[in-house]
This record gives structure tokens, sequence and C-alpha cells, in this order.
């Protein structure tokens, strides 16, 4: 099984390619879902379903298509079967706080919830093989940094803190009780924790195991749009995750007329920016429509400009092109640089950018915040991989 993450800055049109992706892959004959991560779902729209403005099937994937379904999930339908206890403890916790009753239980619908039920999914369809294929239209970049995140997190609440807390709360409930007209938390809540994690046993390996998964971010050729996507590319690589591809929508030619021609010189400098930040994961291009792409005819359309016949869901970078890492005690950072001689490279580090310089060749490269206060000490060119030490701070 294959699953494709799209993700990217809001409105540079995720939801468009996964679902020309999911268009493709389904009349190539693979069983395909498309499940919406973003709160503000809009796969319903993007297909142009006959369907009234909120009914999204209680969260259930509905078929588009032969071989096509999407899935946009109801996080209130999630709380009732994954969240019971848990949602009713934070909700008689926020009542007692003096909040009404129905704004308590709203209020008791927490951030992660919802990446929570769409990561139970993704591992039930796996283990079930229900798809061959799951595309994940990702919410904005945030959000989706966080969905990728919490399987490790949750992970380290279970290990350091979880059983901690439940024993620390059999001892103290009977003493609060008689001072304190707080609730404290029944071991019923402990017990639908304990379930839930249970449920998303692997889901972690399966995210950043590269021959299962692949993510695609998609951005426009503009400079604000580029750099998030360079941010987005760095926290997916520091998470692990295999990023096989950049696709550059709504890219402009000269069939599109003398409207286009100012865009059009601009567009050209920034692909060859957008080359430089991501080689060598391969950028795909998404032509500009001048009409909404509407229904499963267009996005098929969409699909087959996108991949020019190629397999969407084939691998389409096979090596990680970035890893951060620690070598010896010391912060570094792993790039793939194929075909590359060590006299031809040149860095220099400014502010958060690590910039590497080839020849005529550019590439500037977001940090994470660790290593951003600590100056390059070594770097050493083996094969075509270049591995740069980090080591004392910056006075």
């Amino acid at each position: 099984m294959r699953i494709l993450l799209y993700a990217g800055k809001g409105g540079v049109g995720k939801t468009s390619v996964a679902g020309a992706t999911g268009a493709v892959t389904a009349r190539n004959g693979l069983r395909t879902l498309i499940l919406s991560l973003d709160p503000a779902h809009s796969l319903s729209d993007v297909f142009d379903l006959d369907r009234p403005l909120m009914d999204k099937n209680g969260g259930l994937p509905i078929p588009v298509a032969e071989r096509l379904w999407i899935q946009e999930l109801d996080v209130h339908e999630e709380i009732g079967k994954h969240w019971g206890e848990v949602h009713r403890y934070l909700s008689v916790l926020l009542n007692a706080s003096g909040l009404d009753g129905v704004l308590a239980e709203e209020l008791a619908v927490l951030p992660g919830m919802e990446e929570v039920a769409a990561l139970l999914y993704v591992n039930q369809y796996a283990r079930e093989k229900t798809y061959d294929v799951i595309i994940l239209d990702c919410a904005p970049t945030a959000e989706s940094i966080r969905f990728i995140s919490l399987p490790k997190t949750l992970e380290w609440y279970m290990q350091k803190v979880f059983r901690l807390e439940r024993n620390l709360m059999r001892v103290m409930r009977p003493m609060a009780r008689r001072i304190s007209d707080v609730p404290l938390p029944e071991d019923d809540y402990f017990t639908s924790i304990e379930r839930l994690f249970e449920k998303l046993q692997g889901v972690d390996h399966l995210l950043t195991d590269p021959a299962a998964t692949s993510v695609r971010l998609v951005t426009n050729l503009e400079k604000m749009v580029l750099r998030e996507t360079q941010r987005a590319f760095m926290f997916f690589s520091l998470h692990q995750l295999t990023i096989d591809a950049v696709v550059l929508n709504r890219v402009f030619t000269e069939a599109d007329g003398p409207f286009a021609r100012s865009w059009l010189q601009s567009q050209r400098e920034y692909r060859q920016l957008a080359e430089s930040y991501f080689h060598p994961t391969p950028c795909l291009e998404v032509p500009f429509y001048r009409c909404e792409v509407l229904g499963y005819g267009k996005l098929f359309e969409l699909g087959q400009a996108l991949f020019a016949g190629r397999d969407p869901a084939a691998l389409f970078s096979v090596r990680p092109p970035l890893e951060f890492t620690r070598l010896n005690g010391s912060h570094a950072v792993r790039i793939h640089l194929p075909f590359v001689q060590k006299s031809e490279i040149d860095l220099t580090k400014v502010g958060e950018e690590l910039i590497i310089r080839m020849g005529n060749f550019k590439r500037n490269l977001i940090l994470p915040r660790a290593f951003v206060p600590l100056a390059p000490q070594k770097a050493e060119l083996k094969g075509e991989h270049l591995t740069i030490l980090f080591g004392e701070r910056y006075e």
C-alpha cells in the first residue's frame, strides 16, 4: 500500500492536486481513498458532489468514481468512537470551572483530536489492506507538522508520564474529594487513552517507511510561498518522512496570453530557485487553468498534465535528500549531493540558513531551531552525501 501526503501553505491548491492524483490512480486500477485532514474540508466541493453543505456522510468514505472514495472526518463522530471518557471528563472539568454545559462540551474538543482520528483510520486501513493508495489532503503546514509529530509525542507520553499520572490519580482521588469540588479523572479516562494508543501502534513506522509513505509539497512560484515550502521541507525531513516530489502549481506558459507576460518572467526566476532549494527532489508542474477545476473529469485531466505519463503511486525519489541527526554527540546535517566534488562545495551560515554553493548552483537550507545558534565545525563528503557537523555556539 502507498500513502501520499500532500502538504503546503493554505491556498496553494493541495486539495485539487490530491484529487487529481486520486483520479489518476483510480483510473489506473488502484483502490484509492482521499482522506481530508483539514478541519475546513473541501474534498466534496472539489469533486463537485451534489450533497447538502454540511453532509459529510458521518465521516465515512463516500464513493465518487470507480475505485475512488473520499473521506471527510467529523470530529464529533470520532469523539463518540474514540474519545468518550476523555471528552466527558474534560466537559465536566470545564463545566466545574463555571462554563455553560454546551459551551464546555464544545471547548472539550481539543486540538489534535481530529489528527489522531485520521491516524487511527490510516493505521486501520493499512492493517486491513482496504485500499491500495491512501492520499492525505493535509491541512496548512503548521497543522500538518502536528499530525506527523503526534505518534512520537503520544509514545513519549505513554512511556514517561501515563503510568505515573494514573497511579498518582488513584492515590489523590479520595483525598481530593474531601477538600475540593474540582473533579479528577476516573480510571475509565486512563483506560480510554490506553485503548486509543494501542490502536495507533505501528503508525509511526508506517509514516517513516519510505517504501510506504511519501510527502509531496505543493507550492506556487511566489517568494513567500516558496519560503514556507522550504520550512516544510525541513520539518518533514526532521521527522524522517521521505519527500519524493515538489509540485509547482499554477504555472503560466506563453499560451496564456499577454496578461501572463509579467508573471512568466517572475515564475522563470522562481522556478530556478525552486530547483536549487529542493534539488535533487524532482519538481512537477501543474499548468495554470483559467477556469475552476471541479469534478472528476477535470481533476483527471489535471492529473494527466501533472504526472505526464508517470505512475502517481510510484516513488519518485528513493533516497532521503536531507537528514538532521546527531553524530558523536554533535548536531549534524546529511545532504544528498550527487555528482559533486569536494573542491566545488562552499558553505556559509547566515542566521537560520545554511547556504551551499557549487559553482553557479546555490542551495539555501532552512535549519531547525536547535541548529541556529551553532557554528558549522566540519564538513565531509563521502560518496554522494555531504555531512556537516555543528559545534560551539556563536559568541
